[in-house]
């Protein structure tokens, strides 16, 4: 809780504008959470909430960790304030449509059933490309400067950047094959709320993994320095080791989902 606090803190004195449409974020999470107990209609065989609700706080979560990641760097103050903006209205406007096109009852990925709608997932996907040129440059910067932090802690963001980029080309995987699934078309029998399908293979379960990489692989390497004690080598030698790992059960989930095999099956 105390670490929790602190990424709040810091964020919202660093960068207010971004911990400004988190709020907005999670502010529509509640109403999204509200449209699942009030709005009967479906989708795909889900709520048509269950999808805004998902990326309201998935994003909310990305763009906290963004904007307290980015403090380690040492760019100036404008130069932080034009990444974490632009950071920031991406996500929002990206987050934006999914919500309102939930609302409308329609699907908001790989929608081509009208202009709008077309539009709307043109829209997404360059939004998306912004922000993924953005992850490249953190990446680039977090191995080329010395960021204000222990050494595991930075190779960790490294390996962080690295792994979501490519949960990143995942997702650019669904868009090119214009669905989530393998061997079934989208819908059907699907996990609680992530409704990751459980009768044939998933692409968005090793997706989830990789974009959540830059909050958990950073959060291993931040308990081995703060709360473990262990000497620097060791640490840096467990971060590479752990990165390893959660990339090959990213790298797995891959292969199960393109194989056609659900990630559980009931």
């Amino acid at each position: 809780m105390k670490y929790l606090n602190e990424v709040i803190n810091t964020v919202k004195k660093q960068s207010p504008i971004l911990f400004s449409i988190v709020i907005i974020h999670l502010l529509f999470a509640v109403v999204a959470i509200i449209g699942l107990f009030v709005d009967e209609r479906t989708l795909l065989g889900v709520n048509v909430w269950i999808k805004p609700l998902k990326f309201l706080i998935s994003d909310a979560i990305f763009l906290m960790t963004s904007g307290y990641l980015i403090t380690f760097y040492p760019y100036s103050k404008k130069k932080r304030n034009i990444i974490n903006n632009i950071v920031s209205f991406t996500i929002f406007f990206e987050t934006a449509i999914i919500v309102m096109q939930g609302a409308r009852g329609v699907q908001s990925h790989y929608n081509q059933s009208s202009l709008v709608d077309g539009v709307l997932f043109g829209m997404m996907g360059l939004l998306i490309g912004i922000n993924v040129l953005i992850m490249v440059l953190m990446l680039f910067d977090s191995i080329r400067l010395k960021l204000n932090t222990s050494k595991s802690i930075q190779i960790g963001i490294v390996l962080g950047w690295a792994i979501i980029i490519f949960g990143s080309w995942i997702g650019g995987q669904m868009i090119s094959q214009m669905s989530h699934n393998i061997g079934v078309a989208d819908g059907g029998e699907g996990l609680p709320l992530v409704n990751w399908s459980t009768i044939a293979g998933d692409l968005r379960v090793a997706h989830f993994f990789g974009l959540h990489a830059i909050q958990i692989i950073p959060l291993f390497a931040y308990v081995l320095s703060k709360k473990l004690n262990f000497a620097i080598k060791k640490q840096i030698l467990l971060v590479l080791l752990f990165g390893l790992l959660y990339a090959s059960w990213i790298g797995f989930t891959f292969y199960q989902a393109k194989q056609g095999i659900p990630f559980l099956r009931f």
